[in-house]
């Protein structure tokens, strides 16, 4: 699929900026095209844009900000990662999904496992030590998704299209 949109959730700027940091310190340099993200799907068709910014809008007027919890570090093989626990933002996810059923690719069709990617294609020894190092440093704490946005894929860095803050009353 040529030029895919992606959805993330927004990281509240304290998380941001430490997982940022994180990024920099361990992402590979040369493959560090994107700032720290909660990717909840991977690739709409180009051809659903329209439809994206109509839809989005409507989550995020309708549902507060969904609260999520850092639970500590999830081992991707050959990264590692901030993980996440978010009941709410999968039910959002849920929806999203539910409304472009049919058009999702069979990547976005599986809900995913929460994460914040710090360091990715390093050897397996290379994540393991950083996992070690880094599992003191990671303390369980809450926050909110302040917001929903929109990408499009370059071909390795995405260019942002739309920020979509939450501020309905309902819960997920």
């Amino acid at each position: 699929m040529s030029r895919p949109f992606i959805v993330t959730a927004v990281l509240p700027p304290d998380i941001q900026g430490w997982a940022e940091s994180l990024r920099r310190a361990h992402f590979p340099p040369e493959r560090n095209h994107l700032h720290a993200h909660v990717t909840l799907f991977h690739a709409f068709a180009p051809s659903l844009l329209d439809e994206l910014k109509d839809f989005l809008p409507g989550i995020v007027r309708e549902f507060a900000a969904p609260t999520a919890r850092i639970t500590g570090l999830m081992d991707l093989g050959k990264g590692t990662a901030i993980a996440l626990e978010s009941e709410e933002l999968l039910r959002l996810r849920s929806l999203i999904a539910e409304h472009f059923h049919g058009t999702l690719t069979d990547q976005d069709l599986h809900e995913p496992r929460l994460h914040i990617t710090i360091q990715n294609k390093v050897t397996k020894e290379e994540a393991r030590a950083l996992q070690a190092a880094l599992a003191p440093q990671v303390d369980p704490r809450g926050f909110a998704f302040p917001a929903l946005d929109l990408h499009r894929y370059e071909g390795g860095p995405w260019s942002h299209e739309k920020r979509m803050p939450f501020r309905g009353k309902e819960r997920a």
